[in-house]
């Protein structure tokens, strides 16, 4: 990996093209924003508590008193109850809408699912477990594997609670506890309670009209339906041949899914409203005597290679150990500069981001000549291009999904136009003033990711002391210390894209935020006190903090061509990575554990009563 080389591009028009992407965009924007997608409630809830892989088995109420609940088993939910382990809380519950762990990796199992980033990153707990994945890129079964595997490793099977969705939760100052309700009857009183929700938690569905007059079979596809078009995660679908089939949408779902849909039904139909940015995929397995020489904190020196590349950039001789789609626009850069003896620009940060930006320029308009060279339609080629910066949208990597438009059995439907599907019938679906029959919808639509939050959490009431909700708590914005903690919501902590350090690796993300959220748990019962929540000082200052140090890429955002990374592209924009630590996730890494060392617990009252 050490001899990762940069790439062949092209040279471009930057003005041309800044113009171009302008116009793309505005082509899709649309005044509804986020309110252009239906929430999986009302008559929409079996696309999201629907569980097509385990049987619900029914079950008494539970109610009792719990230490530490800690809701969503996914990998945030699972490195959270390890760290919490780890530090000697023994009494943990995982409460999960699912029938096992996973989140992401249990819920999603379409055909074709896999990791997009470097599995040797991406996949937690890797040396704690003692496990290597396989390849580069983990199949999703792999993945779920995985959360099992720490599942077992840490002994969180014990107490977890598999097919329950938390529908309440109110901190009860009687008992000194919080109080969660669930679909299932149950009466948790939890001490603490760790948000693990995970953005990838909450399908959505398109609000596109007649959407409930269909009379064809549908599902999402992060609950995809085997019963109905066979086969299984590897392909083999055969259950949709003789059948047309449509797919809406073209993000990370729809580029692992359409290969295996094109090789098996009788027709596809691609609706799609801004095409992916596609990269060879290239996978690899691992190499054995690779992973045998692996010695301790490899997959944290991995890790701070991958953040480098995608969040700061490479210092002078400098190796890209991930090298892939991701670290290409770095790469190129950092041979840019050594060409050309320009390694000053690293210390001069408007010419660094010029230089930066001409490269992704570059490595974009490579992306789109690509489109050419696989794609036999002229005009499908055109409607595949992504025309818009790296990183606007997540990324994709495949080798199958463009020639699959080169199949008789397949048309692209480009909605970019009509910023969208016109309507749905009960035969079909209609764009551009033509209908399309089909048999099935299966809607890639995505998720609840930069939504309003009780869209995304879906928990009514949500309240803490006094009756306070936490939706208008944070109704102008998160207010955290830390991004871990909140005022006058005693013992509650949380995970994610808040105010916090953000990396390429999340779950590096979810594994700094464990380390927090475990110390406070273990020294606020050492120091046997009942709760624990930040000043009111505290958590003002840290949200001075953030805003001061607040990461500059507030015009790259509003440029990007709409979608979740950037909340539809509406005016109150809402980035997919909250309010980050504008330093860097190093830097806040050095914040927090300042923070534990000087074993203050400053800003924190620890309330006895």
């Amino acid at each position: 990996m050490d001899n990762c080389e940069p790439t062949q591009t092209p040279e471009i028009d930057l003005a041309a093209l800044r113009a171009k992407y302008l116009a793309e965009r505005d082509k899709r924007l649309r005044p509804e924003g986020q309110q252009q997608y239906l929430v999986t409630e009302g008559g929409f809830e079996d696309f999201y508590d629907a569980d097509p892989y385990t049987p619900v088995t029914p079950r008494e109420p539970i109610a009792e008193d719990i230490e530490v609940a800690v809701l969503g088993g996914g990998w945030a939910g699972l490195i959270a109850a390890a760290r919490l382990k780890e530090a000697g809380v023994e009494d943990v519950r995982i409460v999960e809408l699912g029938g096992d762990f996973g989140g992401v990796w249990y819920w999603n199992r379409y055909p074709g699912i896999q990791v997009d980033t470097d599995s040797y990153c991406y996949l937690p707990l890797l040396e704690e477990t003692g496990y290597v994945p396989t390849e580069k890129y983990a199949s999703g079964q792999e993945c779920y594997e995985h959360a099992q595997r720490i599942g077992r490793h840490f002994g969180l099977y014990e107490n977890a609670i598999f097919s329950t969705k938390v529908e309440s939760a109110a901190w009860d100052a009687e008992i000194g506890r919080w109080r969660i309700g669930t679909n299932r009857g149950d009466d948790l009183r939890a001490r603490f309670v760790i948000m693990c929700q995970g953005p990838f938690n909450k399908p959505k569905l398109p609000g596109i009209p007649g959407i409930t007059e269909y009379e064809g079979h549908t599902f999402h596809s992060a609950r995809w339906d085997y019963e109905y078009t066979g086969g299984d995660m590897t392909g083999g679908l055969d259950g949709l041949a003789g059948k047309k089939v449509a797919i809406i949408g073209t993000g990370a779902s729809g580029i692992g899914v359409i290969p295996h849909l094109a090789r098996s039904a009788e027709h596809l139909h691609v609706f799609q409203r801004t095409p992916s940015y596609i990269h060879e995929r290239g996978n690899s397995r691992t190499d054995p005597e690779w992973a045998k020489s692996l010695q301790p904190g490899w997959q944290e020196e991995r890790r701070r290679n991958f953040h480098t590349a995608a969040f700061e950039a490479f210092a002078p001789g400098q190796p890209d150990i991930v090298c892939d789609g991701w670290t290409e626009v770095s790469r190129n850069l950092a041979a840019h500069l050594e060409a050309t003896d320009g390694w000053a620009a690293l210390s001069d940060p408007a010419k660094f981001m010029e230089l930066r930006e001409i490269q992704d320029y570059r490595v974009m308009q490579a992306t789109r000549d690509r489109v050419d060279a696989v794609v036999d339609d002229p005009e499908t080629a055109e409607a595949l291009k992504p025309y818009y910066r790296f990183l606007c949208k997540r990324p994709g990597f495949s080798d199958d999904y463009l020639p699959a438009f080169n199949r008789p059995n397949v048309t692209l439907i480009d909605v970019s136009g009509t910023k969208g599907v016109e309507r749905i019938t009960p035969k079909g679906i209609v764009a551009g003033g033509v209908e399309h029959e089909v048999d099935c919808i299966i809607f890639a639509s995505g998720f609840e990711i930069t939504t309003d939050l009780d869209r995304r959490l879906g928990i009514e009431p949500f309240t803490g002391r006094d009756g306070v909700s936490l939706y208008d708590h944070w109704s102008g914005g998160y207010r955290t210390l830390h991004g871990i903690t909140t005022r006058n919501f005693p013992n509650l902590m949380f995970t994610g894209f808040i105010q916090g350090g953000v990396t390429a690796s999340t779950t590096a993300m979810f594994e700094q935020q464990a380390d927090h959220i475990a110390y406070i748990v273990a020294e606020t019962r050492a120091r046997g006190a009942a709760t624990a929540e930040p000043t009111a000082e505290a958590q003002d200052a840290w949200c001075t903090t953030i805003r001061e140090n607040a990461m500059d890429n507030v015009q790259f955002v509003q440029e990007c061509t709409p979608g979740y990374y950037n909340n539809e592209g509406e005016k109150n924009m809402r980035s997919h990575l909250g309010e980050p630590y504008g330093p860097g996730f190093y830097a806040m890494e050095d914040v927090l554990r300042t923070w534990r060392d000087a074993g203050e617990m400053q800003g924190l009252v620890l309330d006895e009563s």
